[in-house]
């Protein structure tokens, strides 16, 4: 093994390139498959038969398909019906329609946890429905689904890996087309895996950071604190150590 050939990819702008793309496509599809799965968790919310046969339907086909079958199937198969999409377009479309399948799950069971007696005594005190939703339900249930949601957002950065298959030129592309080169296979891979664990770990952190900012315990103990002090960062204002 060469570290120093490892070294080289780490800093090279092709492998740098590839990080660009991979994070890129995982945040589109996130935010994309959030906005989904708040629309189909709120549908199965409504009391419409219609929109409850719509969304079975979607869950049932996103989640019974492989992801790989869902951005082959966008890539090579919509063209057909007229419909021509980029390599990158088509891999964040079909992402985004398979996260999408399992956000609504998540949110729907974050939605559900809250107890009908809170929205039942936020109505007779006189709020309107929309409000309910969003002083009452939508604040308590942010913390209830924000865990499987971090869990949700490492697993589409690993499930990115996929959208090689369609020319998209993403970190694995990059790591494999380089090692096919000089058959340094180790070297390259070792660098693709620093460069996915670099971004776990962010996603990790991220995840970490905004769990604290909406503990409730967290924020009252930071509002009990002076300015100075919280930006100081001692316990004490003060206290020599």
């Amino acid at each position: 093994m060469s570290f120093s050939l490892v070294l080289s990819y780490l800093l090279s702008p092709a492998f740098f390139h590839g990080a660009l793309i991979t994070l890129l496509i995982t945040i589109c599809s996130l935010v994309f498959g959030a906005a989904v799965g708040l629309l189909v968790a709120l549908l199965q919310e409504s009391r419409s038969r219609a929109a409850h046969g719509i969304t079975m339907g979607y869950l049932w086909l996103f989640r019974g398909t492989p992801v790989l079958f869902q951005i082959i199937f966008v890539y090579n198969v919509l063209p057909s019906f007229g419909i021509k999409l980029s390599a990158v377009v088509s891999a964040v479309l079909a992402l985004s329609l398979n996260e999408g399948a399992y956000m609504a799950e998540i949110i729907r069971s974050g939605l559900q946890a809250i107890k009908k007696g809170q929205r039942t005594a936020a109505l007779a005190l006189g709020m309107f429905p929309s409000g309910v939703m969003r002083h009452v339900v939508i604040p308590q249930a942010v913390r209830i689904i924000l865990p499987p949601m971090g869990n949700q957002m490492i697993g589409m950065l690993k499930l990115s890996a996929l959208v090689s298959v369609v020319a998209v030129e993403d970190l694995l592309l990059v790591a494999n087309q380089t090692a096919s080169s000089n058959f340094k296979y180790f070297e390259a891979l070792t660098a693709a895996g620093i460069y996915y664990l670099a971004l776990t770990t962010l996603f990790m952190a991220l995840q970490s950071l905004i769990e604290r900012r909406l503990d409730p315990k967290s924020r009252r103990k930071r509002a009990a604190q002076p300015l100075a002090q919280r930006l100081l960062g001692s316990q004490r204002p003060g206290t020599v150590r």
